[in-house]
């Protein structure tokens, strides 16, 4: 049987499709042979507090005097401030909203001084802009808020003030404006954020504490760096499918439906299923996805170093219980960082409030111990997610983890526990095809049952779905049944789907995986 490859870059793209809208002409840094931004007329920017979300905002700003936003914004903050001193707990909506009055008459007494300066009115258009820009500053992101209006950024990395890069969702990577006009502009936006970030203890970012880690009030999650770099280093990650679905992944090509519903069972039959994959390959998104297959009434709680599930907000659960880890707040107690919380403490408390499962949005480090416990002491049921490049080395990884969190933990132990708690391993792969002039694909590629130990004390699997290289396939279909299938037809899962070699992939669903860039 020969098969086309599904993740072959057609050389024809059809005119008016996604993936030609895409690929069309770019108005800003990026373009072949384009020395710097093309700036927006300022007539086009968007009423003041309004979100930006148009690509064109993403990739080119207004042409605003910086130097003037700052100065604006100091005299706004500094009347606010007096006005909280006579009106303390006003609510922050009530803060922009009197910002909003502030901002328009400071603005308002910029244009008139630079009517004088330059013998003729600065114009609208130009007032929105500077005025957006002041609001921005005070009260959002600065110049990083028309990136992260942008449902099409994927990633933001300023590398030093100068230099800032967007990933979008179709795979490109362009250069944008900068951020900041210098290193301690960045510094202070950082600091900024810090202070107004829903939950955040304030945080310094310097020489003596180098790393800050936020998440923004729109669920991205911010890591920087400054001291150890030559300058100050900032990656943010969105979060496109806050509230993705199975069939959300189904349509956009990372898996079929018969693996949709075979992964609805597992969850629904509680299984024990870990997600695996390399960086950015989508196991957070799928994370998302299964936990929309619990009940809404199950009681069970999610662990995560920072909110990136969002159960607890997506309208679909009322029993979810989520924690949340926590840095030190820099003080230093006993000779130990004081206020640290980490994922192994909530892992403790989280298995004494009565849960039927714990999820763990990533395992890093010595988590896993008390993860394979509660897999091996609980009911079944309980999710994570944990990075490896292959499915071959996941129990490698498992055991360096375990040998990480205790002197006397050994590879045995590991491969013991992981053996005995483990019912799935879901691997999600990425094929990255922009250098050729394509796009960036994440798919479902294997899953693995674990069906306990093997020889050499190695945890012994069964591939269920795997790739047919054979066929030029690479993401997951049908390859045999599971030991437990039994349990699976309990929960409705029809067994017969699994008897199909090529799954339920169609000739369209090729197209789509490019179209939407996964």
């Amino acid at each position: 049987m020969v098969r086309a490859n599904p993740l072959h870059n057609d050389p024809q793209v059809a005119p008016g499709s996604l993936h030609a809208r895409l690929a069309g002409p770019r108005t800003a840094f990026g373009n072949p042979g384009s020395n710097g931004a093309i700036p927006v007329d300022p007539r086009q920017a968007p009423p003041l507090g309004s979100p930006t979300v148009t690509a064109a905002h993403a990739v080119s700003v207004p042409v605003v005097d910086y130097s003037a936003v700052r100065l604006i914004k100091k005299e706004v903050g500094e009347r606010l401030s007096d006005l909280l001193r006579t009106r303390p707990g006003m609510s922050l909506g009530a803060q922009e909203q009197q910002g909003r009055h502030l901002i328009n008459e400071q603005v308002a007494v910029w244009s008139d001084a630079e009517a004088i300066k330059r013998g003729f009115g600065t114009g609208p258009g130009e007032d929105a802009a500077i005025a957006q820009a002041v609001f921005d500053l005070q009260f959002r992101a600065g110049r990083l808020q028309q990136h992260l209006d942008n449902s099409l950024v994927e990633n933001i990395f300023i590398n030093g003030f100068a230099d800032t890069w967007l990933d979008f969702t179709d795979g490109r990577r362009v250069q944008v404006a900068p951020v900041a006009d210098s290193d301690e502009e960045l510094r202070e936006l950082l600091h900024d954020l810090a202070r107004r970030t829903t939950g955040q203890s304030e945080r310094s970012l310097s020489t003596a504490d180098p790393f800050l880690a936020l998440r923004l009030s729109d669920g991205s999650r911010l890591q920087a760096v400054t001291g150890v770099t030559p300058g100050t280093y900032v990656t943010i990650r969105r979060h496109s499918m806050r509230h993705a679905n199975l069939p959300d992944l189904v349509n956009r090509g990372m898996l079929d439906s018969t693996l949709e519903q075979f992964l609805r069972a597992c969850v629904r039959a509680e299984k024990n299923v870990m997600i695996v994959g390399g960086q950015a390959a989508g196991k957070t998104t799928l994370l998302r996805a299964l936990l929309k297959e619990i009940d809404p009434d199950e009681r069970f709680a999610t662990l995560e170093t920072e909110y990136e599930l969002f159960a607890h907000e997506n309208g679909h659960h009322r029993q979810v219980v989520p924690m949340e880890a926590r840095e030190s707040n820099g003080e230093i107690v006993a000779g130990q960082a004081a206020g640290v919380i980490t994922l192994m403490d909530l892992m403790y408390r989280a298995l004494r409030m009565t849960l039927t499962r714990i999820v763990v949005g990533e395992v890093r480090g010595p988590e896993i111990v008390a993860m394979l416990q509660a897999m091996t002491n609980g009911a079944g049921g309980n999710l994570c997610t944990l990075h490896a490049i292959h499915p071959s080395v996941v129990f490698d990884r498992i055991a360096e983890l375990y040998l990480q969190a205790q002197a006397n933990m050994s590879e045995t132990l590991a491969y013991r526990q992981a053996a005995n708690g483990l019912h799935f391993i879901v691997f999600v792969s990425s094929i990255d095809e922009t250098k050729i002039g394509g796009h960036r694909h994440r798919f479902v590629s294997h899953v693995l049952e674990v069906t306990g130990i093997g020889e050499g004390g190695r945890p012994e699997t069964n591939a269920i779905f795997g790739p047919r290289p054979e066929w030029g396939e690479h993401r997951a279909v049908p390859l045999m049944q599971p030991r437990c299938i039994t349990d699976l037809r309990r929960v409705g899962f029809d067994g017969s789907l699994l008897m199909d070699p090529s799954g339920a992939w169609t000739a369209e669903l090729p197209l789509l995986v490019k179209e939407a860039g996964l």
